[in-house]
């Protein structure tokens, strides 16, 4: 199903290197055989590190055509005391070159502090900085967000009054708050299991796979990203497949 996306976080790990990755794959072609497993994977390096627009357009030709990355913004945006002073990180991430991924380019996630406790005049602020495009590319903005105190009506009306979603996590340390206001439905699974060769129980998976397809049957414009992060991470991988297998 074209508009379910579902991946891991990032391509490049040790322990893939012998259960996901065939055994003397150099490691140059690891993205080049990942995209061909899986559909999305969401870039934890954008994080940690400003890339140029080469390296965006290179992932871009390495990866099929219907891959989607989605990339997570800069820490220096959101790790800041006032959110809403964050406007020369917003365009410093935003203007880095990530228009050269063209259609390949996802959701950008915005990973708040687990500290962070919901103001609703701060987040307002924030989410007025983020752009609607890039380069004639829209953009479309994802809040991870990590304190209890977000699981509230008043941020979700947020969200929706500026067009972004919220992530929905699947794990005891986060809070897991649906947003079904948005057309975008953004998942993080991070409950895999080192001793189970899928991660997930396939009997586990299905209730998400059904809820992704009924999710994007409900309206045409409705679309999901499914990843698999943290948790026993050596099983992303399997974890993802087996998702993308039981979609069919």
């Amino acid at each position: 199903m074209p508009r379910i996306h579902v991946g891991v976080g990032g391509w490049t790990f040790e322990p893939w290197r012998d259960n996901f990755y065939p055994a003397g794959l150099p490691h140059s072609r690891e993205l080049h055989y990942a995209s061909r497993q899986l559909t999305a994977i969401e870039v934890n390096g954008t994080f940690y590190s400003t890339f140029k627009p080469d390296t965006f357009a290179k992932w871009r030709d390495e990866t099929p055509d219907g891959f989607v990355f989605s990339l997570k913004a800069h820490r220096f945006t959101t790790h800041r005391k006032d959110l809403g002073t964050a406007q020369e990180g917003v365009d410093r991430f935003t203007g880095s070159g990530i228009a050269q991924l063209g259609d390949k380019l996802g959701p950008l996630v915005w990973q708040f502090m687990p500290t962070k406790r919901f103001v609703a005049e701060e987040v307002e602020s924030f989410l007025k900085l983020l752009p609607r495009e890039v380069e004639g590319r829209p953009l479309r903005h994802v809040l991870d967000v990590r304190h209890e105190s977000f699981a509230t009506e008043e941020y979700l009306e947020l969200l929706a009054r500026h067009g972004c979603t919220t992530v929905y996590t699947d794990s005891p340390k986060f809070p897991a708050i649906p947003h079904a206001k948005s057309e975008l439905a953004y998942l993080r699974l991070m409950r895999s299991e080192a001793d189970c060769a899928t991660g997930y129980a396939p009997e586990a998976l299905r209730p998400w796979v059904e809820g992704a397809k009924e999710w994007a049957e409900m309206g045409e414009a409705n679309e999901a990203f499914v990843y698999f992060i943290n948790g026993a991470k050596e099983r992303a991988p399997a974890a993802a497949m087996e998702f993308l297998k039981q979609l069919g």
